[in-house]
């Protein structure tokens, strides 16, 4: 709109100038001796006296000029140096001579009572630059002079004034003599090669030849007249490239035909050439239509501008992983692809549709006059397939800045190539037809040609019809709409479903190889979880590694794949995940074989350090990529072959929050909680559920920008993200990062809430979240399960000892070594710093009342500033069974 606004206030600029005086038909000085005044002093209405008005005066009757002839553009200052040269040749020299000898009269004669007749015996030239018509010849200007060309000037000439008048108004114009050279040379070939050698075009350092013409007579005699005549179109500042340009070639007709005439006949026999007039013609306004001149170009900017709005948001779903995230919780490819490919041709269409009605409310021509049909169906094409190309481009694209810039740059290298190359080779009728349409296969140069002939059809300025494009201007062999309208057509298809094809071989999740096409083809087997031949690739663990309820995991898993029950949720039989080595790095096993079975009701935390590959775990079971090896089932159904069905029932807290900033929690929960069935008064409850359950209701926070939250704020919607729409199967990859103390009990209370009817997988570094969430607990060091069970029994099996801590002097270390070896001998010091000791002590070893009467003994021989016992934690155990596996793995 703002475009066209500017075009419309760039019109009414260029129609207020084009009505001044100046254009005006009909202005002249008010005083007759001034040839420029002023606006002001000038009279309009009556004359025309310059150039600028030729083009729109009526002219009835056009004014007689004297014939000129076309000189090089010379500065000749004096008579001697100011001289023309003609080059003549013959095949029968002598004939030659003696015709070539007769071009230039001796002398000027003038004959004051008819001045123009006078002038017509002789030769007239000007080297000034010849224009479109003759209705005001430039050569007669006062800044430049016109000569004569004669045999030999007078040695005084200082030349005499030509008096003429056009359309009532007398001016003089200066007539200077020029030595007229007629130069013989022995043949075609020689002439040809002195022209090739003097030929200067585009160095104005170096002297322009001063050859006027060159006349062949070749087999011409008294019998026959047969003369080949050239002319210089070389001269500067002569637009001879321009199609339209008089050219001044029939003086020089004349003067070989009056020399052959006068030959035959004697010197007194001539063809009088007295003027050349123009043709009557009406008045032509002028009025310059700037949307149609600059439409091809800059329209095309305006519609590609769509281009970089579609591919970005493409992109910017893929780098944020919010398309994951949305197929996570249930929506499949067809509907994302619909909704979102409807979404942008809905935004497009109003889109194009605003452009049009406001240039048509404008008056804009380039809309006004062609046919509104061939524009809509035009612009609908083009909008599918720009669209449709968008969805291709957005596959080879990972960052938004470098599909946003590559998009630009071909936004704006579209429109230059089309405007300063691609035009040309449309309007070169001589180029191929077939490259033209080869160059249309590229979608903007196809919109480029499209706009190109609406700007045709609506301009005044064009040879077309000036009433706008039809539906029967499509058949014309010249108009290219048609072609376009069928190429642009044709992609449209082959595009959408190519870039459909590789949207689902390369997009995360998916899980669907190059020729998945033709699955359809094949027998379908139902899944189901009483077949025995699963295989098991690559089930040999580490003996010394295993654990007795690490294996008695691994059976429960072996009997559930025999036996099947539905009380179980998740199982897992040896799945494994492998990253191949890069850059001359080994590859990696980020999951080494994992067994593990997750019945409903049951929240089963995943402990271990960083890298452990707790992340890679969660990544094969939501399906953002694939197992190496093993089989996985959820809610009995394949990882594998069936990963969209699980979407239906599975929620995803993932460890970075994968949130759209433009959005709202409360629509966050509108979207999500529609992808998981939920409607109306069910679904408006589930979100202000959700949003109390998370403290995201009060003070605004629920209808407030995500891009605004804080970082908690963000982890707590994520959560409730994870639980909107009452999913069988939640994971929540460590769900209570960054949030503060009273924030995390809060969040904890949900979680135990949840977990009572649903399977939940929950990773987390914090032992205290892990004590208080999950019913059973795993710890997963360098992609293998290291032990399994609720926390009591993992600190009954992993931790059996105290913990004895006693700080005193430096002095009285060895003191207290004593007294921990009288109670024990099988205590293990773990801590030792400044006076501070650690010790582990077996429990079956110690009695709790040893201890303290030990501690009370020691109190009276030396000073004890600190003591403690403790049973083991968590903590600790997590602590003592990463060392011994690094430890193992170290020792591997």
């Amino acid at each position: 709109m703002i475009f066209c606004i500017l075009l419309v206030l760039l019109q009414s600029i260029m129609d207020t100038l084009l009505d001044k005086p100046k254009y005006k038909c009909g202005c002249i000085c008010a005083n007759n001796n001034k040839i420029k005044c002023d606006d002001s002093e000038k009279v309009c209405g009556i004359q025309y006296s310059d150039q600028t008005q030729v083009v729109t005066c009526a002219i009835p009757n056009p004014p007689e000029w004297p014939p000129l002839l076309q000189l090089p553009a010379l500065s000749c200052n004096t008579t001697a140096s100011c001289y023309f040269t003609m080059l003549f040749t013959a095949n029968n020299h002598s004939f030659g001579q003696s015709v070539s000898k007769n071009m230039f009269p001796s002398a000027l004669t003038m004959n004051d009572y008819d001045i123009m007749a006078s002038l017509a015996p002789n030769v007239l030239g000007s080297g000034t630059k010849p224009t479109d018509n003759n209705f005001h010849e430039t050569a007669f200007t006062p800044e430049y002079p016109i000569f004569n060309l004669q045999t030999q000037c007078p040695q005084n000439n200082s030349g005499f004034l030509f008096p003429y008048q056009i359309a009532g108004t007398t001016a003089q114009q200066e007539i200077k003599c020029a030595r007229g050279i007629y130069s013989w040379r022995n043949s075609s070939s020689d002439i040809n090669k002195e022209l090739y050698q003097t030929y200067q075009r585009g160095n104005p350092k170096r002297r322009i030849n001063n050859i006027v013409s060159v006349f062949d007579f070749l087999n011409s005699n008294e019998d026959g007249f047969n003369v080949t005549v050239r002319f210089n179109a070389t001269t500067k500042g002569a637009d001879i490239n321009h199609l339209n340009a008089m050219l001044r070639i029939p003086r020089s007709v004349n003067m070989i035909s009056n020399a052959y005439l006068q030959f035959l006949l004697g010197p007194s026999t001539k063809i009088l050439f007295e003027f050349v007039k123009e043709m009557p013609k009406s008045e032509t306004p002028i009025r310059i239509e700037i949307a149609t001149l600059l439409g091809s170009l800059f329209f095309t900017w305006v519609v590609l501008q769509l281009f970089p709005v579609v591919l970005t948001s493409l992109v910017y779903e893929k780098q944020q992983k919010l398309r994951i995230m949305m197929k996570m919780h249930g929506l499949g490819d067809g509907p994302y692809w619909m909704i979102t490919y409807g979404y942008f041709l809905a935004l497009s269409a109003i889109y194009m549709l605003c452009f049009v009605i406001f240039g048509s409310v404008l008056g804009l021509k380039f809309f006004t006059l062609n046919d509104y049909s061939i524009q809509f169906v035009f612009y609908f094409i083009y909008i599918n397939l720009q669209i449709s190309t968008a969805f291709l481009l957005s596959s080879f694209f990972a960052n938004v800045r470098t599909a946003t810039v590559t998009a630009y740059i071909g936004v704006f290298g579209t429109g230059l190539l089309g405007g300063f190359l691609f035009q040309f080779f449309v309007q070169e009728t001589s180029f191929p037809r077939g490259w033209i349409i080869c160059m249309e296969l590229y979608p903007g140069f196809a919109l480029y040609r499209g706009l190109y002939e609406f700007a045709q059809f609506s301009s005044s300025l064009s040879n077309l019809r000036t009433d706008g494009m039809r539906w029967k201007d499509l058949s014309d062999g010249v108009n290219g709409m048609k072609e376009v309208l069928i190429i642009m057509s044709a992609e449209w298809i082959v595009v959408l479903l190519v870039a459909y094809y590789i949207d689902q071989v390369l997009s995360t999740g998916s899980g669907k190889g190059p020729l998945f096409f033709l699955k359809g083809f094949q027998i379908k087997l139902l899944p189901s979880l009483k077949k025995p031949s699963i295989q098991r690739q690559g089930s040999k663990v580490f003996a010394q590694m295993e654990k007795p309820d690490v294996i008695q995991e691994r059976e429960k898993v072996k009997q559930l794949l025999h036996e099947p029950t539905i009380n179980h949720a998740i199982v897992c039989d040896n799945i494994k995940k492998f990253y191949p080595g890069r850059d001359g790095n080994p590859g990696k096993f980020a999951v080494r074989g994992l067994f593990l079975a997750v019945p409903r009701g049951e929240c089963f935390g995943m402990l271990g350090p960083n890298g452990a590959g707790k992340t890679s775990f969660i990544s094969m079971m939501i399906g953002l990529t694939k197992p190496a090896s093993g089989a996985a089932y959820v809610q009995g159904l394949d990882i594998g072959t069936h990963m969209n069905g699980i979407y239906t029932s599975m929620g995803v807290c993932p460890q970075h929050d994968l949130l759209w900033e433009s959005l709202t929690g409360r629509e966050h929960l509108l979207f999500y909680g529609r992808l998981k069935n939920l409607t109306g008064s069910i679904l408006t409850q589930a979100v202000e559920e959700s949003l109390k359950s998370l403290n995201l209701y009060h003070g605004g926070i629920a209808d407030k920008q995500a891009g605004k939250y804080s970082g908690g704020m963000k982890r707590r919607l994520s959560v409730a993200i994870s639980l909107i729409g009452d999913p069988r199967i939640v994971y929540l990859d460590e769900p209570s990062t960054g949030l503060d103390p009273a924030s995390r009990k809060w969040l904890w209370n949900v979680i135990k809430i949840a977990k009572l009817d649903r399977a939940i997988i929950l990773t987390t570094h914090s032992m205290e979240e892990a004590d208080a969430l999950c019913d059973r607990l795993g710890i997963f060091v360098n992609g293998s399960l290291q032990c399994i069970g609720n926390p009591k029994e993992l600190k009954g099996r992993y931790g059996g000892t105290y913990l004895f801590t006693m700080t005193t002097s430096s002095d009285h270390e060895k003191d207290v070594e004593n007294i921990v070896q009288r109670l024990t001998p099988n205590a293990n010091k773990i801590y030792h710093l400044s006076g501070t000791l650690k010790f582990e002590l077996p429990k079956e070893d110690v009695k709790i009342a040893n201890v303290f009467q030990a501690v009370e003994v020691a109190k009276r021989n030396f000073t004890v500033i600190a003591w403690g016992l403790s049973d083991t934690t968590l903590e600790d155990v997590f602590i003592k069974v990463a060392r011994e596996a690094q430890a193992f793995d170290t020792l591997q």
